[in-house]
């Protein structure tokens, strides 16, 4: 069969998500000089859901365990907005998830509780914890933070914390109902939310940065923090904390340098699989007053990439989504190696009907990865075979609203995924266990 040109954009747009080294490479490069297809109907077609909320494959069914505008445990309300989220192992069976909610202070109702666990009064965002007993039903939801500005992804710890990430910068200045002090509020941080427990007072990241910040990952080995930012003119940072699981020591920020092509904007016309090295400058003004660590970062020869979003770690590497670049504007996603100090492009999506804004991103316990999408029209849930091949893993049949939050349980059994907007947090379970 020939190959032709849509069919060899179609092949480059997905057949570098992978988590295999260049031996598998070299073989897809093989299949595709030979035509073959980096389709896959690996768990089957998507069958249309009689309820209408989430289509999957045959076989697999869904529970909605979480919805927008439902009564929390305190009697507060379940606000929209469901983002990043994380499962956490619990006490005898349970399954934990800890839920960022994006939320901004003129939102109709957001995360509610006492003043003194607020960080900042005026602000609507924050997380909630839900407990999951062994029968898969809701047995708890609680708010776990609260007071902060549009909590958009974040990350676990290996000390079973989650990182919730502010994609905020703003400024509030506010009086304290008592002296009449003013009282200044800066957002643009992280925040460490226990995945045990109930709410604690909310305390900011500050050593980590002041920026849109959307995700982070953390390397098990060395303890140091990958983030990622949500602009235009993004960088791709890391932290190294001075002291291992307490981040409120403390610690060194840095930003990814592309060498010998300092300043590179990776968004436009950038080489697909070619490994680059990287370095790491310092950064010093790490909590600005304006929204500007990047431009710092910049200065010092830091790469440019357009709307950093999801992030997860796979067989010793990170990936990371970059939401609309590409010269398509429809998303890329990056590959970066600690190991070898090296940085690849491996995805670069020539349209939305290959795929479509890719934002949150985690590695299956199958070994694929699995994609949200958060476009303008239809929204999947996209796998990546280690092969390079794709599929589609389920379409939101309730509305156009993004895909958040993807995770699986820590035994691997359920995966679990949010619908932004009203709020659904939806449990899957499917065939990945017989594979």
């Amino acid at each position: 069969m020939s190959l032709s040109r849509r069919n060899f954009i179609t092949l480059a747009g997905f057949g570098f998500t992978t988590i295999v080294g260049a031996n598998s490479l070299k073989n897809y490069y093989v299949g595709v000089a030979k035509g073959k297809s980096t389709n896959t109907n690996k768990f089957g077609s998507l069958i249309p859901d009689p309820n209408g909320i989430l289509d999957l494959p045959k076989g697999w069914q869904y529970k909605v365990i979480s919805y927008g505008g439902k009564s929390l445990d305190d009697g507060s309300i379940v606000p929209s907005g469901f983002d990043g989220m994380a499962a956490f192992r619990g006490k005898n069976k349970q399954i934990i998830l800890v839920r960022n909610h994006e939320l901004t202070p003129d939102a109709n109702y957001g995360i509610n509780t006492l003043p003194e666990y607020k960080y900042n009064p005026i602000s609507q965002g924050g997380t909630i914890t839900l407990i999951i007993n062994e029968n898969g039903t809701l047995d708890q939801e609680f708010v776990s933070l609260a007071g902060t500005n549009r909590n958009c992804s974040g990350g676990t710890t290996p000390w079973n914390s989650w990182i919730s990430c502010e994609e905020d910068t703003a400024i509030y200045k506010l009086k304290n109902r008592n002296s009449g002090e003013e009282i200044i509020k800066k957002h643009g941080y992280n925040f460490e939310v226990p995945s045990q427990g109930k709410i604690t007072k909310p305390t900011p990241l500050l050593s980590m940065g002041r920026f849109r910040h959307e995700a982070i990952a953390v390397d098990p080995k060395t303890g140091y923090i990958y983030q990622t930012e949500d602009q235009n003119d993004s960088c791709f940072y890391r932290f190294r904390p001075h002291q291992p699981q307490n981040l409120q020591a403390g610690g060194i920020l840095e930003a990814l340098v592309i060498k010998e092509i300092p300043r590179i904007d990776t968004s436009k016309n950038y080489p697909i699989n070619q490994p680059k090295s990287v370095q790491w400058v310092k950064l010093e003004n790490v909590d600005p007053d304006e929204d500007t660590l990047r431009y710092e970062a910049q200065k010092k020869g830091a790469a440019i990439f357009k709307r950093g979003e999801g992030i997860c770690l796979a067989n010793g590497e990170f990936y990371f989504t970059c939401t609309s670049g590409g010269n398509a504007e429809k998303g890329q996603i990056f590959r970066y190696n600690p190991a070898q100090e090296t940085i690849s492009l491996f995805v670069e999506s020539p349209g939305a009907e290959i795929l479509d804004y890719p934002d949150n991103l985690i590695m299956s316990p199958f070994g694929d990865l699995i994609v949200c999408e958060d476009g303008r029209g239809e929204q999947f849930l996209i796998g990546v075979t280690p092969e390079g091949q794709y599929y589609r893993l389920a379409r939101n049949a309730y509305n156009n609203s993004e895909f958040a939050g993807v995770c699986f349980s820590p035994n691997g059994q359920t995966m679990f995924v949010n619908i932004y907007s009203p709020g659904l947090t939806l449990a899957i379970s499917g065939s990945w266990q017989t594979i």
